[in-house]
């Protein structure tokens, strides 16, 4: 813009190749030292950084002039301005341009922000519709339990416990141990309610990845598998919880067998299936997700995360 303007009497492309190197300059310097102070920076006020990038883009710019003028002497200023008068003309040029791109900065930002509370606000909203599918059914269960079986009974109220802290704890991320911990007190209470019906069969590794996940993540796979597989048949059913690791991916397997005689359809909402994709594409930053599939007579729900 500066070579096109009106009024210049220097070799426009020469004067358009120095302004580049001038301004090219400025900003390697500006944005160097930026990154070399990030550590030093990382809990300082946002206000504070912008302060500090501005006056940094000054005095890159007057440093830069300076350089500038040593080299090419009175033939950088094409005018024959003072070097006062080059250096407001310069300087202004570079506060304008820092400020309205702190300003577009700021407006890209906020947006960023108002993008992830959304998200965040979606995401609990669909976990809090999750809560009550297994609370409600082992409420019920305890119920039939405490006349007959006391002490399955207390044994239930002691799982229920902790999925109760788990769910009533909001999104956070836990181990994967932890989660797989929560699948396995949800199971048990499932299996005082179904007895022979219900079939686990665990498949993991001696040392499980260190990875983390959404607290109830497996779980509502696993429950998804106990709806579907073991509920509706009169016999059962079995469920297969397996974790494999391979090109960089953990995977947590949760499949179940197909009921083979004519049963009644449950009806789903897909909450559940929902709510863990959601979380675990909002967590890895879309590396992760959840893919579902139906083979050689099973359902099978694949949980994938990144390695760290």
């Amino acid at each position: 813009m500066l070579s096109l303007a009106p009024g210049l009497s220097f070799d426009r492309l020469i004067y358009f190749g120095l302004a580049s190197l001038l301004i090219q300059w400025v900003l390697v310097l500006t944005l160097a030292t930026l990154y070399v102070l990030r550590d030093r920076l990382a809990n300082v006020r946002p206000t504070w950084i912008a302060n500090l990038s501005i006056t940094l883009l000054l005095i890159f710019t007057g440093l830069a002039m300076a350089l500038a003028r040593w080299v090419f002497g009175d033939e950088w200023t094409p005018e024959g301005g003072f070097w006062s008068q080059d250096f407001l003309l310069c300087g202004g040029i570079a506060l304008t341009v820092g400020l309205l791109g702190l300003a577009a900065f700021h407006n890209h930002w906020r947006t960023r922000q108002l993008a992830v509370r959304a998200k965040q606000a979606e995401l609990e909203a669909l976990q809090a519709r999750i809560r009550p599918h297994f609370l409600f059914n082992t409420l019920n269960t305890g119920a039939a339990l405490v006349h007959q079986r006391p002490e399955e009974a207390e044994r239930l109220l002691l799982d229920l416990s902790d999925l109760f802290r788990a769910a009533l704890a909001g999104p956070r991320e836990i181990s994967l141990a932890d989660e797989l911990a929560l699948t396995r007190r949800y199971l048990e209470i499932e299996g005082l309610r179904f007895g022979n019906r219900l079939r686990v069969k665990w498949h993991l590794p001696d040392a499980l990845p260190q990875v983390r996940v959404p607290a109830l993540s497996v779980q509502p796979l696993v429950e998804n598998a106990v709806r579907h597989g073991v509920e509706p048949a009169a016999d059962g059913g079995d469920i297969s919880v397996e974790v494999t690791q391979a090109e960089g991916f953990v995977q947590v397997l949760v499949s179940n067998a197909l009921p083979t005689a004519p049963v009644r359809p449950t009806a789903g909402h897909q909450v559940g299936l929902s709510s863990v994709r959601a979380r675990i594409q909002a967590m890895t930053q879309g590396l992760g997700g959840v893919e579902t599939q139906m083979k050689d007579g099973r359902y099978t729900a694949v949980l994938r995360l990144p390695m760290p």
